[in-house]
């Protein structure tokens, strides 16, 4: 096994940090390997917002489903879904009357246009991962980033094209460390060769299997098995609901159309 396919192996998510800050050299050499990225066109439809200030991470702890980790990361980077800076461009050289003058239809972004700057903004963040881990530095996605959007629309200054659509908690290991290195599915029920497969209800079972024995029972959810729990502690939690709202409240303020709440999330 080469250096790069150990990294990946051996890579877990770090939620504890050494106490000293992320040096220039190392966040300037993360936000370059972030840019060499595959990218659609070479478009680079994503922005990446470095957040070293106390107080935004400290009400980053909060509005991400309330985790105090990530007010102790030493960096935090944040990757948008960006079809503002294109469209900016657009409008700027006069496409709009382009389109009129060859018969084109103009728009403003579609989900289409969604879809694929989240493509790019995560295979960048990816990137970043990879890169830190060769440095020393651990990380940690926090996909909460995209509940609240009102609070952090009006944090980081957001204009209607951009959307958070993942977060990257980074920091040096603490000295002593070791990674728990915990185990994933058996290829078998992930992998699949040229169509899709739907597993049945035998091997389900052997899929889970593993997840079934680590089963905590009694749970304070009064879940009776891993499936149940997995429920009431992600699919149909608070936060899943929030991350709901937020997300369709940005997709209609992405695509120009009066919001379907009026709520502010907190």
């Amino acid at each position: 096994m080469n250096d790069t396919l150990r990294t990946i192996d051996r890579r877990t998510s770090l939620r504890r940090y050494k106490d000293t800050p992320v040096t220039e050299e190392h966040s300037n050499i993360l936000l370059e390997s972030a840019m060499r990225a595959p990218t659609a066109g070479n478009m680079m439809l994503y922005s990446i917002l470095v957040i070293r200030d106390q107080e935004t991470k400290d009400i980053l702890s909060q509005t991400c489903d309330h985790q105090p980790f990530i007010a102790k990361a030493p960096l935090v980077l944040v990757f948008l879904a960006d079809m503002q800076r294109w469209f900016d461009y657009y409008r700027m050289s006069q496409v709009e009357e382009f389109c009129v003058r060859t018969g084109l239809d103009f728009r403003g972004p579609n989900l289409g246009d969604l879809f694929i700057s989240i493509s790019d903004a995560l295979i960048a963040a990816q990137n970043v991962v990879i890169a830190a881990e060769s440095l020393g530095i651990g990380s940690c996605y926090i996909g909460d980033i995209m509940e609240n959007y009102e609070t952090h629309r009006e944090l980081f200054g957001l204009p209607a094209y951009a959307f958070p659509v993942a977060m990257l908690c980074l920091g040096y290991y603490p000295d002593g460390y070791e990674p728990r290195i915990r185990s994933r599915f058996a290829q078998e029920y992930v992998v699949f060769q040229e169509k899709y497969r739907t597993l049945d209800e035998e091997e389900l079972v052997k899929m889970f299997a593993e997840t079934e024995a680590a089963f905590p029972c009694p749970n304070k959810y009064g879940a009776e098995n891993a499936a149940q729990l997995m429920f009431a502690r992600k699919t149909g939690a608070d936060f899943s609901k929030e991350m709901h709202r937020s997300i369709q409240e940005a997709m209609e303020n992405w695509q120009g159309r009066p919001p379907t709440t009026k709520r502010k999330a907190t």
